[in-house]
C-alpha cells in the first residue's frame, strides 16, 4: 500500500497503516484535497494485503477541526448546486470507502473532533480517546442539517436515537466521559498511553485471521439493509467461504496439538 500521500501524514510498520491529519497548528483540518486523497487511499486499501489495520491517530494533541474554514467553507458559500452536490457526495464516498476497504480502523482520539474530524471516528469500527477529547457534530452550528457524511444513520446505531438527536439538534460536544458511557468509545485512557493502546489492539488485529476479519467487517456493514432471514443467509454463506481457507485448519490442528494458532491471513 503507497504511502507517498501529499495532504495527510501515513505509514505503515508490521502490517498496521498510521495516517493522520496534517496542520496540527490548526487542529488538523480537512482540505479538498485531503478528502479527496484519502477516498482514493481507503478505495485502494480493499486490495492492499500489506495492510491489515489502520490507525487514524490524532496529531498535535487534536484529531480534527473538521472542513478548513478557510479553504472549504468559504468557497462552498459562492458554489451552485450542482458544484456543492458534488463535494458533498466527495464526503460521503469518503465514508463509504472506510466502511467498505475491508480492514479494521481504529480511531485514537485526543483534543478536537469535530464536523468531518467527528464523522471519519464515527465511521471508524473501533475507538479510544483521551479524557481531553470532544466530539461534535457541529453541522447545525453553521446553519446545516445533521444529516452530513451519513452521521444521521450512523450515530443512532453506535449511542442511541435519543442521544444521537441531542448531538446532530444542538451541535453541543460529546465528552470523553459521555462518549464512553455511552458506547461511542471503547475505552478512555490517559493521552500518553493512547497510541500503544490503538497499537496493541491494531497489533491483535493483524496477528488474526485478517481475511476472516475482512469478511466480518462486510458482514456488518452489509447486513444493515437485510432482513433477519437475508442476514442468517449472507452469514451462513460468508461463513462457510472462511471454513475453506488454511487459517480455519491452522487454528483446529493448533487447538490439537495444545497450541496457539499463527494466522497467516488465507
Amino acid at each position: 500500500m503507497r504511502t507517498d500521500v501529499k495532504h495527510f501524514n501515513c505509514s505503515l510498520k508490521d502490517g498496521i497503516a498510521e495516517i493522520s491529519l496534517a496542520r496540527p497548528e490548526r487542529k488538523n483540518p480537512l482540505t479538498f484535497e485531503s478528502y479527496a486523497e484519502m477516498r482514493d487511499w481507503f478505495r485502494d486499501l480493499h486490495y492492499a494485503d500489506d495492510v491489515k489495520a489502520v490507525i487514524f491517530a490524532p496529531n498535535g494533541g487534536n484529531f480534527s477541526s473538521g472542513g478548513d474554514v478557510y479553504e472549504i467553507i468559504g468557497p462552498l458559500v459562492n458554489m451552485e448546486v450542482k458544484e456543492l452536490l458534488a463535494f458533498t457526495r466527495m464526503t460521503g464516498d469518503l465514508v463509504k470507502a472506510m466502511m467498505g476497504c475491508g480492514k479494521p480502523i481504529i480511531s485514537a482520539v485526543d483534543g478536537i473532533s469535530a464536523g468531518a474530524g467527528a464523522i471519519i471516528a464515527m465511521a471508524s469500527d473501533l475507538r479510544f480517546a483521551t479524557p481531553a477529547a470532544k466530539t461534535a457534530f457541529l453541522f447545525n452550528r453553521v446553519g446545516l442539517a445533521g444529516c452530513d457524511m451519513g452521521a444521521c444513520a450512523i450515530l443512532p446505531r453506535i449511542i442511541g436515537q435519543g442521544r444521537a438527536s441531542e448531538l446532530l439538534y444542538l451541535g453541543r460536544a460529546m465528552t470523553a466521559q459521555e462518549g464512553l458511557d455511552w458506547g461511542y468509545f471503547n475505552r478512555v485512557v490517559p493521552q500518553d498511553a493512547l497510541l500503544d493502546t490503538a497499537r496493541a489492539l491494531a497489533g491483535q488485529i493483524a496477528a488474526g485471521p485478517t481475511f476472516a476479519n475482512s469478511i466480518t467487517k462486510t458482514m456488518m456493514v452489509q447486513e444493515w439493509s437485510m432482513s433477519l432471514e437475508q442476514a442468517i443467509e449472507a452469514e451462513a454463506q460468508a461463513q462457510a467461504i472462511c471454513m475453506q481457507g488454511r487459517d480455519f485448519e491452522r487454528a483446529y490442528n493448533a487447538f490439537v496439538a495444545k497450541q496457539k494458532p499463527v494466522f497467516e491471513g488465507d
